[in-house]
């Protein structure tokens, strides 16, 4: 009896305290990007006119507890809110929480820098193509410096990130091609570099560049939320953008809540953890989802009852929902 005590009581104290090669996931809490945070908009627009909303469009976040134990792992699966993965799945071989939460922060910022760029092309506002990174040792390195602004490359003039790798789609190591850019307010210059070889092994030449689309416009935009990571928030921080600086109320009182990840061009793509956030947004009190077309399938089979599910799968379909909604008008959904 004493012996089996023992080992009642060992194995109690491991199912209780010792960690599990697995991670809990879940609904975590959602965010309104119409709203303040420490009496600051979430979405602030400093050096022109931006306007109020008395809606919500709310992003929503999908918890990750990394620090399960064995009887902890059970309680959570069985409570039917949670589900248990490998942790394997979440964190390559030898990566640190650190690490991750590094990686997380960065996927957020390009989805915030994605956003503005997006949500200021819908409106209209001009964009330009800047060297946002420069590969050390490459052929653009000592020519160009992050932040330049590009404006012809191999001939070609570009006005999208994309216009950069379409110029140098047919070149070859070895040959030479022109670049204009703009550094700051000095005129623009004309150089000349010599490609490399590509280290993916392509066929084409490598100049060394990364570019990026940003907004060329006299005011800024500030998103101010912190301890949120990854790039599935860049549609609502879009949308919240559209709306802070048109005097048109795009959710008007309406409670709605949304994710997807978005890209430079405005194009909406899927997500992990839908079938939480739907839930999350329910319980928060949102009637409205604007679900990325490809996650419509896991939206609908986990959503709660009474919750909408638009489908979307560019900015521009979610301003056109938004304005439909308001109107009364029919949307795409999930379900049609």
């Amino acid at each position: 009896m004493v012996f089996s005590a023992v080992l009642v009581v060992a194995f109690v104290l491991v199912g209780s305290f010792v960690r599990v090669p697995y991670v809990a996931l879940g609904p975590g809490p959602t965010y309104d990007t119409l709203g303040d945070v420490e009496g600051r908009h979430v979405v602030a627009i400093d050096g022109a006119r931006s306007y109020e909303d008395n809606g919500q469009l709310r992003m929503t976040t999908v918890s990750l507890n990394d620090e399960v134990t064995l009887f902890g792992a059970l309680g959570l699966w069985v409570s039917g809110r949670y589900s248990v993965a490998p942790r394997e799945e979440y964190f390559r071989p030898g990566q640190t929480d650190e690490q991750v939460r590094q990686e997380n922060v960065e996927q957020f910022r390009s989805s915030q820098s994605n956003a503005e760029v997006a949500a200021l092309r819908t409106l209209g506002y001009p964009v330009k193509v800047v060297a946002d990174q420069i590969v050390a040792d490459t052929p653009a390195a000592g020519l160009l410096e992050p932040g330049d602004e590009l404006t012809k490359v191999n001939g070609k003039n570009v006005s999208g990130q994309n216009d950069v790798m379409s110029a140098l789609e047919n070149t070859r190591p070895g040959q030479d091609v022109e670049l204009t850019y703009k550094r700051g307010k000095q005129p623009p210059r004309t150089v000349t570099a010599t490609l490399d070889e590509h280290p993916d092994g392509q066929e084409q030449g490598f100049l060394g560049v990364q570019p990026a689309d940003r907004a060329d416009v006299p005011f800024t935009v500030d998103i101010s939320l912190e301890d949120v990571g990854g790039p599935s928030a860049g549609m609502m921080f879009a949308l919240a953008i559209v709306d802070r600086l048109q005097p048109e109320k795009l959710v008007d009182g309406q409670h709605v809540a949304g994710t997807g990840e978005i890209d430079s061009q405005g194009n909406v793509g899927p997500i992990g953890g839908i079938s939480f956030k739907v839930v999350a947004a329910k319980e928060d009190g949102a009637d409205t989802f604007l679900v990325p077309a490809q996650n419509c399938a896991e939206a609908a089979s986990a959503a709660p009852d009474g919750l909408k599910l638009v489908r979307i799968q560019t900015l521009d379909d979610a301003v056109s929902a938004l304005r439909n909604m308001r109107a009364d008008k029919p949307v795409p959904t999930c379900e049609s």
